[in-house]
Parts: structure tokens; sequence; C-alpha cells
């Protein structure tokens, strides 16, 4: 029988702290979130891994982010307690749970209609009343509670992600992982007239479904 109080506080302190996350709230979120709920019964015990695990068995093959990685991401988005925030390819719902601990409310994306059930239900268990799930394609974000604080991307996008820029507030982040292989996590910024983006650490994870760039033609 496996101690996930124990291997969490693993993760946290082998994975997370030593990536150099400091934010005493995203820490004591990752602490008390009981990240193996948020898995197939028969993978909770992958939850703690520094993986990117699978959550699903069609195709594309989701996975959620390996808790370094997660963790750095949110971090650098600086989520306020008065954020808003969408979060695009929530999957199973873990970081969307996790968001509703820093954040004012959270909006999980998911267009895989069985994760997206999944997502509702983890986040419900988990006592997330600030956040919701809904259903729709990823690349398309959710325009009908837009404008966001911070949006954040779930997983690799091969394209800069411009109809997820638009649905920023002024002043609004993105975080991403831009590249397939090896990647760059990225964070985007919205001025009153233009966006600009840093590159913050290197980083790899699966492309999210409409994120993949076009076959380029060639004569």
């Amino acid at each position: 029988m496996i101690d996930f109080v124990a291997a969490r506080r693993m993760m946290v302190d082998g994975q997370v702290r030593t990536a150099d996350v400091t934010d005493p709230r995203l820490i004591s979120a990752m602490l008390e979130l009981p990240r193996e709920q948020f898995f197939p019964e028969e993978k909770a015990s992958l939850a703690y891994l520094d993986i990117d695990v699978p959550v699903s068995s069609g195709q594309p093959v989701r996975r959620l982010l390996k808790p370094m990685v997660l963790a750095k991401l949110i971090q650098a988005a600086e989520i306020a307690e008065t954020s808003h925030v969408l979060d695009v390819g929530c999957a199973t719902g873990y970081a969307t749970a996790l968001l509703a601990q820093l954040a004012a409310s959270v909006v999980g994306l998911e267009e895989d209609a069985s994760l997206a059930r999944q997502a509702a239900a983890t986040v419900s268990g988990a006592k997330a009343k600030n956040a919701k799930i809904v259903t729709g394609p990823l690349a398309a974000g959710w325009a009908a509670e837009a404008p966001y604080d911070v949006i954040l991307l779930e997983g690799a996008t091969e394209v800069v992600p411009a109809a997820l820029m638009k649905q920023l507030k002024v002043g609004g982040r993105l975080a991403c992982i831009l590249g397939h292989g090896p990647g760059k996590a990225t964070i985007y910024e919205r001025t009153e007239t233009d966006i600009s983006g840093r590159a913050i650490f290197d980083a790899a994870a699966s492309v999210l479904p409409g994120f993949v760039k076009p076959p380029e033609f060639v004569f």
C-alpha cells in the first residue's frame, strides 16, 4: 500500500522545491491536494513520479504535466488571489483544482468529453467551488468568460496561440511550452498594443490537440 501523503511530500521536496519553486501558496496547495485522485485507479501509483503520466487511452494520448514543470509554469504566471484563470487542456482536472486554491475563479477547458466528465467529478470532489469545467475545442479557448488574467496551456504548442492571446486582459499572461520535443516554457504578456514573449526554462511535453503546426507545402 502506497503512503500517498508521504509520496506527496517527497514530490514537493524532491521535485518542486529543488526547481526553485518558492511561492508558499503554491507549495501549500501542492502539499494539500491529493494528486492520485486525478488518475485512473490503475495509474494512481504513478501520480507522484517525475514524468508526464498518460491519463487517457485515446489518440492523441493525453498526459498530465510532470509536477515540476507544472509548478514552474504556474509560479511564472504570477497568479494573484483576484485572478480569473483559463486552464486549457485540463484533462482530469488536477491543475484546475490546484489553480482554484490560488485564484479567484478558474475555467478548466477540455475537448475530450470523457476527460471533461472525469475533471468535473474530480474538481467537485476537491471542493473547488470557484472552478468549473467546460467542453470545447482547446485552440478556441473559452470566449464566453473572457477576458482572463492568466491562461495556462497544459501541454506543448507548436504554434504561437494567437486566438488565446485575444482572450487575455491587458497585462494578462499566457503560460505554455512552445515547441515539440526540446521546447521552451514561455510566458506571453498582453500590452495595450502588442504581445511580448520570453522563454523561462527548457521543457518538453506532448502537443495538445489543435496546437500542431500545419505541414508546410513543398513544391
